[in-house]
């Protein structure tokens, strides 16, 4: 038995998320169902992460295990994507070490939130349409409170089963770039509905609905009820995910 990872890429909208859900369409079930036909028998695959319906996905990283063997691993790409829809597409394989783990080796994972302020009908479904003026300024010194802190028990959905809400934010920061604004944010590990939450708490910053000393204080208070809403998964991307062992 041989494990290894797949990169893979895939648009986000016509998917509830990446995670298997019952009576819902998924990544993860369309891909699960292309190794079966590929390699012969039932394969399973681990992500390195959910993400929510109509988030996307620049860089994704999921591990299967199969006695089959991949010679070509060119080839096994190839016939891997044509049994797969236009929406999800397979970069790169690699193998692994048999105890490699796509979620839990990850040493960090990056997003990128996407915000178009003048309406444009090709970007409706990658980017957040705002038309509203914004301080990248002030967005970008609150961004930087957030690396201050350990707790977004404040920008977490509520009755989630993980154990802790501690996270290590490395980087977090907005670029604007002619019509549109990227914000992106890397850490160790992110909580569900974490980034959007984000987002929306500094749009509010931006606005000069709330001061930086609000944003802080929302953080420390805990309370989710306390941020701002969850701007839409649309212009959400999962941009980067690294392990000490992939280049």
């Amino acid at each position: 038995m041989s494990r290894y990872f797949l990169q893979l890429s895939f648009h986000g909208k016509k998917f509830h998320g990446w995670q298997i859900q019952e009576n819902a369409h998924s990544v993860q079930a369309e891909i699960n169902r292309a190794l079966q036909t590929l390699l012969g028998n039932e394969t399973l695959t681990t992500g390195c992460g959910r993400t929510d319906t109509g988030v996307h996905a620049l860089k994704f990283y999921l591990h299967f295990d199969t006695e089959k063997l991949i010679p070509d691993e060119t080839d096994f790409i190839y016939h891997l994507n044509s049994l797969l829809p236009f929406e999800i597409a397979i970069q790169n394989i690699f193998k692994v070490a048999d105890d490699a783990h796509a979620r839990f080796d990850a040493a960090s994972r990056t997003y990128r939130y996407f915000i178009h302020r003048k309406k444009n009908p090709f970007l409706n479904d990658t980017s957040y349409y705002f038309p509203f003026d914004v301080d990248i300024k002030l967005m970008n010194e609150a961004s930087e409170i957030l690396k201050a802190h350990s707790d977004f028990s404040c920008f977490s959905k509520s009755r989630t089963q993980v154990k802790t809400n501690i996270c290590t934010i490395t980087n977090a920061h907005w670029i604007e770039r002619e019509e549109q604004l990227i914000f992106e944010i890397t850490a160790d590990r992110f909580l569900r509905n974490m980034v959007r939450a984000i987002v929306g708490t500094l749009l509010e910053v931006g606005e000069r609905h709330i001061t930086q000393e609000d944003f802080t204080a929302i953080i420390e208070n805990k309370k989710r009820s306390g941020a701002g809403v969850s701007v839409p998964g649309h212009g959400l991307f999962l941009a980067n995910v690294t392990y000490t062992y992939l280049s």
